[in-house]
């Protein structure tokens, strides 16, 4: 690990003047500190953001769920309003990584981090949120921009998050093993605004699948995502699977997904 700085701001506007200084962000840490331990980034300063009590917590306005950047998987997965209103976010959250991850992981670090096989960047983008910083309101369709790469400029901080919340939704994912990221994960949402479809783990970031959407927007079945093409030409393929195979997955946890969203069992 290379030396380092450390700073620790108690509110948003000192944590904003470090950002604007050229320190690193540090969130819940479970993608900076590996990298940085394995010299594979040299950030000189960081500002850890754990005391800034203001980018934490979860509250329900109207149709939409407001959940701070820094708060920790766990507590999403554990909150009765995020389990009341969007069940599917707190299964989302349930089955990230394993309880250490859960326990330091947050929100606003996954979806800021943008890795293209996280779990929180699906469920954005299927929802349709709205990620909040601290200069403006950015559209999830335009947040993701491809792998670890989002819309937030230099020295802007996430700060929250405005979910709305859907007519019915679920996440499905398959695992790889080790890490415990999705190969596929699929979150399908019946949003006011249409059918929502969004896949991680398969391209170079989170992405929204039209032929799903066009599909399970005419009938919300099993049935209908089971007669979508998922072309393995637009998706990655490594050691842990081909891209045939992880398109095969799509169109496998879509159909779960859905399944699941309609409270199918069996």
């Amino acid at each position: 690990m290379y030396a380092f700085t450390f700073e620790r701001p108690a509110t948003l506007a000192d944590a904003g003047r470090l950002a604007a200084s050229g320190a690193k962000l540090l969130a819940g840490g479970q993608t900076l500190l590996p990298s940085m331990k394995m010299r594979l980034s040299d950030p000189g300063k960081l500002a850890d953001l754990g005391a800034v009590r203001e980018l934490a917590g979860i509250r329900k306005d109207g149709q939409t769920l407001l959940i701070g950047a820094m708060t920790r998987h766990v507590e999403v997965a554990d909150s009765t309003e995020v389990r009341a209103a969007i069940p599917a976010l707190a299964d989302l959250a349930a089955h990230i990584g394993d309880k250490q991850v859960r326990a330091l992981g947050t929100l606003g670090g996954s979806v800021a981090n943008n890795d293209p096989s996280a779990d929180y960047p699906a469920a954005v983008l299927g929802l349709g949120a709205t990620v909040q910083t601290t200069k403006r309101k950015i559209a999830a369709d335009v947040f993701f921009q491809g792998m670890f790469a989002t819309a937030l400029d230099e020295g802007e901080i996430l700060t929250g998050i405005h979910f709305p919340v859907p007519k019915c939704a679920a996440y499905m994912k398959f695992k790889q093993p080790a890490s415990r990221f999705a190969l596929i994960g699929v979150f399908v949402a019946q949003t006011d605004a249409g059918v929502r479809v969004a896949v991680t783990g398969g391209g170079n970031g989170v992405f929204r699948h039209a032929g799903l959407e066009a599909a399970l927007g005419k009938s919300f079945t099993p049935g209908a995502a089971s007669q979508v093409p998922i072309d393995a030409g637009e998706l990655n393929g490594d050691l842990h699977g081909s891209a045939a195979y992880r398109a095969h997955l799509i169109g496998v946890l879509a159909q779960r997904a859905v399944a699941k969203a309609l409270g199918q069992t069996g």
